[in-house]
């Protein structure tokens, strides 16, 4: 499982011009899910991205979470995170979750996120899996994390 995440100030998805989430201060999450991902992988990978502090402090150190900054999130789905390049100048997507299987983590990653912000479901806003979503962004720093369960040794 792959995120790439983003520290922004605001971020938001359409989908046919038709505004369908958006955030303001939080992390825009691009998710990948590989053909091997299981809900325990993506437990794991939830409890990394909400404990990251990116945020800086009253000294401007990254010391904050999403949670201590009041922040929310932005889940997209986004399967080319899996691209595999090395042959040729057009990308395998092999190794991305077949689409029924990946839907479903991505589902659970919704879900499961949204637990975390019981008071404030608002929070956790998310795009649609398999559309062509058209993702907007004011990246703030820039700040971008890349979280990969094989590299986690998860």
């Amino acid at each position: 499982m792959r995120f790439v995440i983003q520290r922004v100030t605001q971020a938001s998805v359409t989908i046919d011009q038709h505004l369908v989430g958006s955030i303001e201060k939080g992390f825009l999450v691009l998710i990948g899910v590989n053909h091997e991902d299981t809900q325990a992988i993506a437990d794991k990978m939830l409890k990394k991205l909400l404990g990251l502090r990116i945020f800086e402090d009253q000294n401007g150190k990254t010391n904050l979470s999403l949670h201590d900054v009041d922040g929310s999130l932005l889940l997209v789905s986004q399967f080319t995170l899996y691209a595999d390049c090395r042959k040729g100048n057009r990308p395998s997507f092999i190794n991305a979750g077949a689409p029924d299987m990946a839907e479903n983590l991505y589902q659970y990653i919704i879900e499961q996120c949204r637990r975390q912000f019981p008071d404030a479901p608002e929070k956790v806003q998310h795009g649609s899996f398999g559309a062509d979503m058209k993702v907007s962004l004011l990246n703030d720093g820039p700040f971008t994390i890349i979280l990969d369960s094989d590299n986690l040794g998860i």
